[in-house]
């Protein structure tokens, strides 16, 4: 026997569905330049739809992270270690050696357990989307690394970032760069551009799915995500670098981290940091982020279960107030994932190459030569 469903429960169901399908919410900056951008990316003002079968945040969480266990192996052309200032060790993951050394890089800074496995899609896409060189920058003790001297720092070093970046002026010194940060990276990339201000790199950035306040959003994440990337942490950067670590009191502490936050607070001293609150001072992007002055788009989704949407609203008024800023809010996306069509690709990887692209394209752009 056939059951049907009853007709208004099939146009109920439409209705709920419709109501997740909308044009990506714009607050643009006032200069010629933003407004000149957006104008260009037809994305933007089309609507968003989410991939049929993956409907809702926490269906597409869980396939991204099967996406990044189960994906093909993406090629890097060369993982180059370098040697920090102080002995600890990072490294640039590099896509694209064969292209003109003027070609464009797009520098990646990655989420909070990166690794160039975990980032491949992104990298893959973004080098066929555009056609340029591609770099992932490693932070300390993500992927293989070894841990060559003891300092753990999630939410990443503006300082080993700076000589990640010198290393790769040095290399191609005529390429212009652009900085894309996702989730964790984001923090670090705004970091970034808010203390370095008009001396930043970066002719624009991109600022994927950020939490804002870093002292205050590992508390908002939710509960079953917190303990699930706490515990991810505790495997990555305790567990596995016990031995070097092995000084510090706050290790019993994070080695029973139950939650983001907790981590967060706790490991301070492997850091650097004498406390909690100067730990904060130092790596908050919110505390410079008045400073920016590279163009960039940031983009959020309101369903995100990690970095929370109400992480934003405190800081929404000055976003819509800088000139060359352009703030973009979907619906759905959840964090990170933005799939969309029946083949699931990246919405927001293609809309951070368009970004690019526009930026390159448009003359007087700020940072250009």
């Amino acid at each position: 026997m056939t059951i049907r469903k009853p007709q208004h429960a099939i146009a109920t169901q439409l209705v709920r569905r419709l109501r997740d399908i909308r044009k990506p919410v714009l607050y643009c900056g006032d200069s010629a330049l933003s407004k000149q951008v957006v104008g260009q990316i037809d994305r933007l003002h089309r609507h968003y739809h989410p991939t049929p079968w993956l409907h809702g945040c926490h269906a597409q969480l869980l396939y991204m992270n099967l996406r990044k266990k189960a994906g093909d192996q993406l090629g890097y052309d060369r993982i180059e270690p370098l040697i920090m200032a102080d002995g600890g060790t990072t490294a640039l993951a590099w896509r694209g050696d064969n292209l003109p050394a003027d070609t464009p890089i797009l520098v990646i800074l990655h989420t909070i357990t990166g690794s160039p496995e975990s980032m491949r899609e992104m990298v893959g896409d973004l080098g066929q989307l555009t056609g340029w060189r591609v770099v992932l920058c490693l932070r300390r003790g993500h992927g293989d690394l070894p841990l060559t001297t003891p300092r753990i720092n999630i939410l990443g070093s503006t300082d080993d970032l700076r000589e990640q970046l010198s290393c790769i002026r040095q290399q191609y010194p005529d390429a212009p760069l652009y900085g894309i940060g996702s989730s964790a990276g984001s923090g670090l990339l705004t970091r970034y551009l808010g203390e370095e201000a008009d001396a930043s790199v970066f002719r624009a950035a991109f600022v994927y799915c950020p939490g804002y306040d870093t002292g205050q959003a590992f508390t908002q994440v939710h509960p079953t995500y917190s303990r699930l990337m706490a515990k991810k942490l505790v495997r990555q950067f305790i567990t596995r670098q016990q031995d070097q670590l092995a000084q510090f009191a706050a290790l019993p502490r994070l080695q029973q981290a139950q939650s983001l936050a907790d981590f967060h607070d706790d490991h301070h001293e492997l850091a650097g940091y004498a406390d909690r609150a100067s730990y904060v001072a130092a790596t908050n992007p919110m505390q410079v982020f008045a400073r920016i002055s590279t163009p960039v788009m940031i983009v959020n989704s309101e369903d995100d279960p990690v970095c929370r949407i109400g992480n934003l609203m405190p800081h929404l008024e000055q976003i819509r107030s800088m000139p060359d800023a352009i703030l973009v809010i979907t619906r759905q996306g959840s964090h990170c994932a933005h799939y969309e069509g029946w083949s699931a690709r990246s919405w927001a990887h293609r809309l951070m190459a368009e970004y690019f692209q526009a930026m390159h394209g448009l003359a007087g752009a700020k940072g250009g030569e």
